[in-house]
C-alpha cells in the first residue's frame, strides 16, 4: 500500500469537499443536531468557499493518500490567513481530518510533525490550533504532543454557539 502526502491546488476542491464533509460528520455528527450539522456543512464546505480557501495566500492544504485515494488532510495557516490574529511568528493548524477507517494509523501524528517541521523551516516560534471543548480524543492527542490550552473562542455550529479551546506549542 503506497502512502503519499501532497499539497493541494484549487483543482482538488471537489475531493477536498467530499473528505471534509465525511470526516466532519463522522467526528461531530453524533453530538450535534441534524439541522445544525446540515447548515454548517453547507456553509463551510461548499465548493466556492473551498476554492477560495485553496487560493488564499498563507493557507496550505495537504492530502495524505493511500493508493491514490485521500484518507485525510491537513490545513495550515500563517500570517493574515490565520483564523485568529496570532502574529507573524505563529503557524496555525486549522484542520487535521482523518477518515474513520484510517484513524489510529499514525496519520494525525505525521501531520503534527509535518506542521512543526514547516513552522521551524519558516522561522515560526509557536504552533497553535483550536479544538472543540467536548472532543476528548483530540484534546488528549494534542496534549500528548505538547500543546497546552491558552485561551478559547466561540464557534457557531448552525444556531448553536460552541466553545473551541485554543492550544499552543512553543518551538525550540
Amino acid at each position: 500500500m503506497e502512502t503519499k502526502v501532497r499539497q493541494l491546488t484549487v483543482a482538488d476542491a471537489q475531493a477536498l469537499r467530499k473528505i471534509s464533509i465525511e470526516t466532519f460528520q463522522d467526528t461531530f455528527g453524533a453530538q450535534n443536531s441534524a439541522e445544525n450539522m446540515a447548515a454548517y456543512l453547507t456553509s463551510a464546505y461548499n465548493l466556492p468557499k473551498l476554492q477560495a480557501e485553496l487560493a488564499t495566500a498563507g493557507s496550505r492544504f495537504y492530502f495524505v493518500e493511500r493508493d491514490h485515494e485521500p484518507v485525510g488532510y491537513l490545513k495550515l495557516n500563517v500570517g493574515g490567513a490565520q483564523s485568529e490574529a496570532m502574529g507573524k511568528d505563529a503557524l496555525e493548524i486549522e484542520r487535521i481530518y482523518i477518515r474513520p477507517a484510517f484513524k489510529g494509523h499514525g496519520l494525525g501524528s505525521a501531520f503534527i510533525e509535518q506542521a512543526l517541521t514547516l513552522a521551524r523551516e519558516a522561522g515560526k516560534t509557536k504552533v497553535w490550533l483550536g479544538v472543540w471543548e467536548h472532543n476528548e480524543p483530540a484534546k488528549a492527542f494534542y496534549t500528548k504532543r505538547g500543546f497546552t490550552q491558552f485561551s478559547a473562542h466561540h464557534f457557531v455550529m448552525g444556531d448553536d454557539p460552541q466553545t473551541d479551546l485554543l492550544m499552543i506549542k512553543k518551538l525550540d
